[in-house]
C-alpha cells in the first residue's frame, strides 16, 4: 500500500448480540478495504463450553455467524474488501469451513478463508499460570471448578493469515483492538516491536473495538447530550495513514454522531490508566492524544502512542461457580410498594420453609432500589408500580429451582393484586465465574488452517 495512502477499515459488531443492519450498511456503502467483527465478552469462550458439554450439535463459533455473513458477505466479495473477525469461538476451524459453505452458496469460489487458533490452554493454563490476579491464590485452587482458559493472542498471527493470502480470517480469542491493528501492520508494513506505531494502531483498534458507542451508542441522555435518529445508528469507519493517524467517520445519511464528546467517551471506555492500557501487541498510552473536529461526523485523533509489550500475556479463565435461579412478578397502582414489601416477608419466610441453601439471596423492589440498593434514599417517591425480582445463588441446580417455585405460589398464595407471568421461561442458569493470570509469550503458540471456497 502506497504510503500516502488512507486505509478505511470498518466495524462489523461490538459483541455477540449486536446488530446487523449497520454492519451490512458498512459493508455495501462505506467503501472499506477490511470490515472487523468483534463479537466477544469476557465470558464468551467459557460459556460456549459449558454449552457445548450439554448440547453435542453446538459449534462452539458465534451463534450469529450466518446472520452476519449473509449480510456483509455478497458486498464483500464484490468490492475487495477483506473481513477479520473472532467469530471462531472455541471452533475457529469449524467457523472458517462454515464460511465457505456460505460463499459456495453464493456461488462465489477461490476466496481464501483462514482460521486462526491456539489461544485455548485449558489443559496447561495450570502449569504455566501460577497466580490469580484477582485473589493471589495459586491457580491450582481452581482445578475442580476450571471448564476453559484462553490466551489473548495479538495481531501477529492475523497478519500472517494475511500475508497467506487470506481474504476472510476468523479467530478464537484475540484482544479486541488487535482485530483491527492487524490490517494496518500488514498493509503498511509496521515493524510489530515499534511501538509508537503499534500503540497508535492499537488505540485505533480501542476506538472501533465497541462499535456504535463512537458514533453515538450508548451515549445518548436526552437534553443533556442528544444524538439525531438514534434508532439509525451506524457503525464507525476509520481511515488510517501509515503514520497511525486517523479520521472517524461513517456513513453518510445515518443516525448518530461522531463528535469529540463521543470519541473522548469511547477512549476512556474500560481504560483504568489511560497512560498505559495493557494489550498483547503493546501497551498504549492515550495521554498524548489530540481529539480534533474536521466537521459533520468527521473527527481527527493523532497523537496515539504506545510502550514495549509486555512479556507475558493475560489468560481468562472459566469455572463454574453454581447456579442462579430467578424470577420476579409485579404490582400496579396505589399501595404498589406495600404490597411488594409484604410479598418480601412472605417470600424471606417461605424460603426458609423449604430450606433453601443459597450463598446469597436478593429480593430487589425494580424502580425503587434494584440499582442502588442500600444507597437508595429512605425518602425516594413511591413508585406507582412495582417489579419485584427475586434472585438466589446456588451450589445446586436443583437450589435454584426453589425460586422459581417459591414465586409461582405467590400467584394464588400471596398478596392481593399480584401480577404473575406464566413460567414458560428459564429460570436457573449456570454461574460462570472468570477469572485470571498471566502466561508468558513465549508459551502460547497460534497456529493457522487455510481452507477456499
Amino acid at each position: 500500500m502506497s504510503e500516502n495512502k488512507l486505509l478505511r477499515i470498518g466495524s462489523g459488531a461490538a459483541w455477540w448480540g449486536d446488530r446487523v443492519e449497520p454492519a451490512q450498511l458498512n459493508a455495501e456503502h462505506g467503501d472499506l478495504d477490511y470490515l472487523c467483527f468483534e463479537t466477544m465478552a469476557e465470558a464468551t469462550v467459557s460459556a460456549a463450553q459449558v454449552r457445548a458439554r450439554r448440547d453435542p450439535g453446538f459449534p462452539g463459533y458465534d451463534t450469529y455467524l450466518d446472520d452476519r455473513m449473509r449480510a456483509v458477505l455478497p458486498a464483500c466479495m464484490r468490492r475487495g474488501t477483506r473481513i477479520v473477525s473472532n467469530q471462531g469461538w472455541i471452533n475457529p476451524q469449524g467457523a472458517a469451513r462454515r464460511i465457505v459453505e456460505l460463499l459456495r452458496e453464493l456461488g462465489i469460489r477461490g476466496v481464501k478463508v483462514a482460521a486462526v487458533g491456539g489461544s485455548l490452554i485449558t489443559d496447561r493454563v495450570l502449569e504455566l499460570a501460577p497466580t490469580i490476579l484477582e485473589n493471589g491464590q495459586p491457580t491450582a485452587t481452581l482445578k475442580d471448578t476450571l471448564i476453559s482458559a484462553e490466551a489473548y493472542m495479538g495481531a501477529e498471527p492475523i497478519v500472517q493469515a494475511l500475508r497467506e493470502g487470506a481474504q476472510i480470517v476468523v479467530t478464537g480469542r484475540v484482544a479486541d483492538p488487535s482485530l483491527f491493528l492487524a490490517p494496518m501492520v500488514y498493509e503498511f508494513g509496521w515493524d510489530p516491536l515499534d511501538h509508537e506505531k503499534i500503540g497508535a494502531g492499537s488505540g485505533i483498534g480501542h476506538l472501533l473495538e465497541c462499535g456504535a458507542q463512537v458514533t453515538g451508542g450508548y451515549f445518548a441522555d436526552p437534553g443533556l447530550k442528544d444524538v439525531p435518529e438514534p434508532w439509525n445508528l451506524a457503525f464507525p469507519i476509520a481511515e488510517v495513514d501509515a503514520q497511525g493517524n486517523v479520521t472517524l467517520t461513517k456513513v453518510a445519511g445515518t443516525g448518530g454522531a461522531i463528535t469529540a464528546q463521543t470519541v473522548k467517551e469511547q477512549m476512556l471506555y474500560e481504560v483504568h490508566d489511560p497512560a498505559n492500557y495493557i494489550t498483547p501487541d503493546v501497551v498504549v498510552d492515550f495521554t498524548r492524544a489530540r481529539i480534533e473536529p474536521l466537521g459533520p461526523d468527521r473527527v481527527r485523533v493523532t497523537g496515539l502512542a504506545g510502550k514495549p509489550r509486555t512479556p507475558t500475556l493475560k489468560v481468562s479463565m472459566g469455572c463454574t461457580e453454581g447456579f442462579i435461579g430467578e424470577d420476579m412478578f409485579f404490582y400496579a397502582g396505589p399501595g404498589a410498594l406495600r404490597r411488594a414489601q409484604l410479598a418480601k416477608k412472605i417470600l424471606e419466610e417461605r424460603f426458609r420453609i423449604v430450606q433453601l441453601d443459597a450463598e446469597e439471596v436478593r429480593i430487589d423492589f425494580l424502580g425503587l432500589n434494584a440499582i442502588h440498593g442500600a444507597a437508595t434514599p429512605p425518602d425516594a417517591p413511591e413508585p406507582y408500580e412495582v417489579a419485584v425480582r427475586v434472585a438466589a445463588r446456588t451450589r445446586t441446580r436443583e437450589e435454584a429451582v426453589k425460586v422459581g417455585r417459591e414465586v409461582d405460589g405467590m400467584a394464588v398464595s400471596g398478596v392481593g393484586h399480584t401480577g404473575k407471568r406464566v413460567p414458560h421461561q428459564e429460570r436457573t442458569r449456570e454461574v460462570i465465574g472468570v477469572w485470571s493470570s498471566l502466561v508468558p509469550r513465549g508459551q502460547v503458540a497460534a497456529h493457522i488452517d487455510h481452507f477456499t471456497s
